[in-house]
């Protein structure tokens, strides 16, 4: 990139937003169709979800990526912006930042550059308060659980089998392993507890797959929260939680309409991450989308293998959604990491490596074809990357036949987009879509995680621990055989393994645990070390973070 441009929190800050009743107007909605949250924010009303759909789907997602990133959600902002350059009615809809990565890592989910999603402090913090009333009704859940042992547990819940973990929406590995109820008779029943990153709770699941407030409400009711002596599933029905856990998601539900830095609508709602949860925006943004612009442009988490896998056999099923086309984010950065480049050198070119890393874009596009979807492969242009090595990702997408466009949104915005979207246009305009789920509902558990590990990761097949084994065979007994699977895998490789790069050969996967979210409808399978609450590391990026003399804040990316 040729110039130098500020980093993304004073750009951010110096953008002139409109204010949010004229982001609406341009999408013809009246004063009583959305309520303002200040100058910049505004939630949608639930019934817009309910109109005909009119727009065509597209959607964004990556190769493997690097523990750095590879602006994926900058690429969908920049594409949202191009398509507005050209007079294309569109919607982003892109998923809630959760605070973990953001006081843990450089990273939120409001994009980059001169390509971002504003007013990018608010959501990258609050925001709107979602994810706190999505961690509340989480929380509700687990006091009404323990109350509910602790006053005769009437339901006759095994209090070695319950299954329902408490949650906060920050890394925090002291929390993975607790003990609760100590300190006497008045205190509660002692217990092995757990913690779950907010982003990772089956609320945030149900919240971002619910169709309206009363599916939510039945959803929130249908939520397992552990086994009788018996073995018999307890739900959050039997305690009576749902409709007060309803009541905290009321205001929550209603998708947010925020902008883009070119002015363009964007609905950011729904936090799920796509390596311990299924990765989506919400379902009510995605609806909402559909009947407001011509293309809508939805984002899901980490590589094909993890959010587009589960976008596809999860949320398109759950809302009937038939997508249109997909952009495959890649970069020349990852492909030297998938090459074997040292950690060190990845900002340099590297032609060689690059080459050895274009398998895993082979895998990538094979993954989004086999669900019937066209794919079009967007290259994020970083400094330090040779015409040689783009050269030879271009070569490598003509011999697929798949179109491959620099992309330079991050640092020219909505011009740096143009020809991605003048090839995704061409693709919709096409009409090569075909979709179609990668396996039947009614096929057994293990065989769904068969296919998923083989078919998408290119595994050899899945070895599953004798514990894992059995859950399995529980679920099945207990009416849990026709759900689709949410897979909790490692992003930085397509096996359960991080260290193995590119597209690996000859491995297989290593199930060791199995569970029911009976109200988001899946059944999610563990694999590998996978955790669902991170820890920080040694230097978060919390320590970087201040409030300036003039009240503005410093060191937010």
């Amino acid at each position: 990139m040729a110039r130098s441009i500020p980093q993304d929190i004073e750009i951010a800050q110096a953008a002139k937003l409109k204010p949010i009743q004229e982001v609406a107007a341009g999408l013809g909605l009246g004063p009583a169709d959305y309520e303002p949250y200040g100058h910049g924010k505004a939630k949608v009303s639930l019934r817009l979800s309910k109109r005909p759909p009119r727009a065509k789907l597209v959607l964004v997602t990556a190769i493997t990526p690097t523990p750095a990133g590879e602006g994926k959600s900058t690429v969908s902002v920049g594409l949202a912006q191009a398509l507005s350059r050209q007079g294309v009615s569109n919607v982003l809809c892109l998923r809630e930042p959760s605070l973990g990565p953001v006081f843990g890592i450089k990273g939120g989910a409001a994009g980059g550059g001169y390509a971002q999603v504003v007013p990018m402090e608010d959501i990258n913090l609050h925001f709107t308060g979602d994810i706190h009333a999505i961690t509340s009704a989480h929380m509700l859940l687990s006091a009404m659980l323990d109350a509910h042992i602790h006053h005769g547990n009437e339901s006759g819940i095994d209090v070695r089998r319950i299954t329902w973990p408490r949650s906060l929406d920050m890394n925090d590995r002291a929390l993975r392993y607790v003990t609760v109820g100590l300190g006497g008779a008045a205190h509660g029943v002692p217990r092995q507890d757990s913690f779950v990153i907010t982003a990772a709770s089956e609320v945030m699941a149900v919240f971002s797959l619910a169709r309206d407030l009363g599916d939510l409400s039945a959803r929130l009711g249908n939520i397992v929260v552990g086994y009788t002596r018996t073995g018999e599933p307890v739900r959050a029905l039997d305690l009576k939680a749902a409709g007060a856990m309803t009541v905290l998601l009321r205001d929550a539900l209603a998708p947010n309409l925020v902008q883009t830095l070119e002015g363009g609508p964007a609905f950011v709602h729904g936090g799920p991450f796509g390596n311990i949860a299924h990765g989506c925006n919400s379902i009510i943004a995605t609806k909402t989308g559909l009947t407001l612009g011509d293309i809508v442009i939805s984002e899901a988490g980490f590589g094909s293998d993890l959010g587009a896998e589960k976008f596809f056999n999860i949320k398109c099923r759950a809302a009937g959604l038939d997508p249109s086309a997909a952009v495959i984010v890649a970069t020349a950065r990852a492909f030297r990491h998938h090459g074997g480049a040292a950690k060190e050198s990845l900002g340099s070119a590297d032609p060689e490596a690059v080459k050895r890393g274009l398998p895993n874009l082979e895998q990538h596009i094979h993954n989004v074809r086999q669900h019937g979807v066209p794919p079009v492969v967007a290259v994020n242009r970083f400094d330090g990357d040779s015409e040689k090595e783009h050269k030879l990702i271009a070569d490598a997408c003509a011999e697929l036949g798949v179109p491959c466009i620099p992309c330079e949104v991050w640092a020219k915005g909505g011009e740096g987009g143009l020809a991605l979207a003048d090839a995704v246009r061409a693709t919709l305009d096409g009409g090569q879509a075909e979709f179609k789920p990668l396996y039947a509902l009614e096929a057994p558990l293990a065989e769904k995680v068969e296919t998923i590990a083989t078919k998408v990761y290119g595994a050899d097949g899945v070895d599953w621990l004798p514990a894992a084994e059995k859950q399995l065979a529980e679920l099945e007994a207990l009416g849990f055989a026709e759900l689709p699977i949410c897979m909790a895998k490692t992003q930085y490789s397509l096996s359960d393994d991080m260290a193995k790069r590119g597209r690996p050969q000859g491995f297989r996967i290593t199930v060791r645990e199995a569970r029911v979210s009976a109200g988001a409808g899946f059944v999610v399978v563990y694999t590998g070390d996978i955790m669902t609450m991170p820890g920080l590391g040694k230097k978060p990026a919390a320590v970087n973070m201040r409030l300036g003399e003039d009240g503005n804040i410093e060191g937010l990316f």
